[in-house]
């Protein structure tokens, strides 16, 4: 097996393992990161040990650091065990616990952006600092400028720092309290006012679902979709033909908000609009424009209904007809609170969780149905 050199590590880019031989291996994920990992027999037992980022570990480095792990490990040794010696800065042990937690991620977009709010806040300020030089007193610098400006990206910064230092101390690389944990108690309480989605009166529902029914391309279809089984745009936009069977659609945990499956009985309506996409992409219900009739088959874009309610001359955003589903239930369907809020997905408490074990589907088919027939304009 040919050695690998620096020129063909900056070159690599398909995803996959690499070996320079001796156990050591580039490892490439499908997002382009990229790693070093040592294959070797630990006390008996295969091992893979990381050996940290390779935009960080020179791949003179990594060889030098697989030689003297061999060398414990041929020992009866555990290479490990040595790692708190090892002086890390913030940057690599970032970048390093982003590698191990990788796979966890949805899609390589969630992956990319776990990272990227730490490259915007963080690294510039201790990317280079050693991780036990660093103290409460830097965390709070850091968060505190966007602290109330972009709360929740501050808050999720705040997140992925302690995530990080929390691994670090369990790996032996940082010796003191997590910096983050107190932080909180140091800044200003920020308030959080409430943000209410532009949703449409129930009532007006019927004329505007029959001025959607006019319209002829992707995007009016899928927005009908959405109003008619009341769920979130994603989960519609991405929705895909394998998950549909009969008048039942099941949204697999990997797409739902909470991470549990999730049927959809589908009303009369609703069926039509399916029998108006079929044969545009064999994957997905709702393609994208660009890719019908092609073999690049992808979803709607999150951008598509924009320029379908400007055509409209309509101030509204596609998650408000969640609340507009909602407020019919309570207004004039007068159904349980249960059965809507089932219907809608959401998360329970978690005494109603430990305690009702039925997705009550039985009453939302009955309820999807009277809704549909709302919504066209069948039912007053």
């Amino acid at each position: 097996m040919p050695k690998l050199s620096k020129r063909r590590v900056d070159a690599i880019s398909e995803p996959g393992f690499f070996g320079d031989g001796d156990g050591l291996y580039l490892s490439v994920k499908p997002s382009g990161s990229k790693s070093w990992i040592l294959r070797t027999v630990v006390q008996g037992k295969r091992r893979d040990i990381g050996l940290g980022s390779a935009d960080v570990v020179t791949l003179a480095a990594a060889r030098e650091d697989a030689r003297e792990k061999r060398k414990i490990a041929r020992s009866g040794g555990d290479p490990t065990a040595c790692r708190n010696q090892v002086e890390l800065t913030f940057w690599e042990a970032a970048t390093e616990y982003h590698r191990i937690i990788e796979p966890s991620f949805s899609s390589l977009k969630h992956a990319k952006l776990w990272l990227s709010g730490l490259k915007i806040h963080t690294f510039p300020h201790i990317g280079d600092r050693a991780l036990n030089s660093i103290s409460v007193v830097d965390v709070r610098r850091i968060l505190e400028p966007i602290w109330h400006t972009k709360h929740e990206t501050a808050r999720r910064v705040k997140q992925r720092m302690e995530a990080i230092f929390d691994w670090s101390k369990a790996e032996g690389y940082y010796q003191q309290e997590n910096p983050c944990a107190g932080v909180k108690r140091v800044l200003k309480p920020h308030r959080r006012d409430p943000v209410h989605h532009a949703a449409m009166p129930w009532k007006e529902l019927p004329d505007f679902y029959s001025a959607l029914r006019e319209r002829e391309g992707v995007s009016a279809f899928a927005l009908r979709f959405i109003i008619l089984t009341a769920c979130r745009s994603r989960e519609v936009r991405e929705a895909q033909w394998s998950e549909i069977e009969g008048q039942t659609w099941t949204i697999p945990a990997g797409r739902a908000k909470d991470r549990k499956a999730h049927r959809v009985p589908l009303s009369d309506e609703a069926m039509r609009v399916l029998q108006a996409m079929r044969g545009l992409d064999r994957r997905y219900v709702f393609p994208s424009s660009m890719y019908v009739g092609t073999n690049k088959g992808r979803p709607l874009s999150v951008n598509a209904f924009r320029p379908l309610y400007a055509r409209m001359q309509r101030d509204l955003t596609t998650h408000g007809f969640r609340s507009t589903f909602r407020d019919w239930c309570s207004e004039y369907a007068e159904v349980s609170r249960e059965v809507a809020e089932q219907s809608l997905a959401h998360s329970l408490g978690q005494v109603e969780r430990a305690y009702r074990r039925s997705d009550l589907f039985e009453q939302r088919v009955s309820l999807m149905r009277r809704w549909g027939a709302f919504a066209a304009g069948q039912s007053t």
